[in-house]
């Protein structure tokens, strides 16, 4: 877990993995509203495919979906705040998918890692632990493997995202999303 004191929330840590690739740089964090949390999330996938010269980027951005829980928790919400950090090129939005009851307060990656001459999708998918003991797994792809859980925050909830994203390389391999941190707050 590393601290930030530049957000302006109490008691804020970020959850990392450590199973990751790290093409790219690391985008603008963004964070919930005060007193809400993540209680819902959605992919950027980029479907693959399978030709000798496709270039497949897989998992492309991470949107998190923010709710106050004082107002009651369930598996949908009319009323609720996105946020993202820096997002791929490719690929479409995925539904969101909510915690039944909760909020989310731990994650996993599945990456894929460096395949030398071959092509290389770096981040392909990501689950989540809800507070209410749900697992949810994103509609990401399933190359790669799932690396070890995060930490599990030990306040409320995740509040907020940071991701590490490769820009377009032209003729070269594009990858997109590489890693991401999650804020912890209580």
């Amino acid at each position: 877990m590393l601290s930030d004191p530049e957000i302006n929330r109490k008691n804020r840590w970020w959850l990392v993995v450590y199973y990751t690739t790290n093409w790219g740089s690391w985008g603008f964090k963004d964070v919930c509203p005060n007193g809400t949390y993540a209680a819902g999330f959605s992919l950027k996938v980029e479907e693959l495919s399978y030709g000798f010269w496709d270039d497949n980027t897989a998992l492309n951005g991470i949107r998190l979906h923010c709710v106050d829980p004082s107002k009651g928790l369930s598996s949908s919400y009319e009323n609720y705040a996105s946020v993202q950090s820096d997002v791929g090129s490719w690929g479409e939005w995925t539904d969101i998918k909510w915690c039944p009851s909760g909020i989310l307060t731990a994650f996993q990656l599945r990456v894929e890692s460096s395949q030398g001459i071959e092509d290389d999708t770096a981040a392909n998918n990501i689950r989540f632990k809800c507070s209410g003991g749900s697992v949810l797994e994103g509609d990401g792809t399933d190359w790669g493997d799932w690396g070890r859980w995060s930490l599990t925050c030990e306040g409320k909830g995740i509040c907020g995202i940071l991701t590490r994203i490769e820009e377009p390389q032209g003729m070269r391999d594009d990858t997109a999303l590489n890693d991401v941190r999650l804020l912890c707050c209580d």
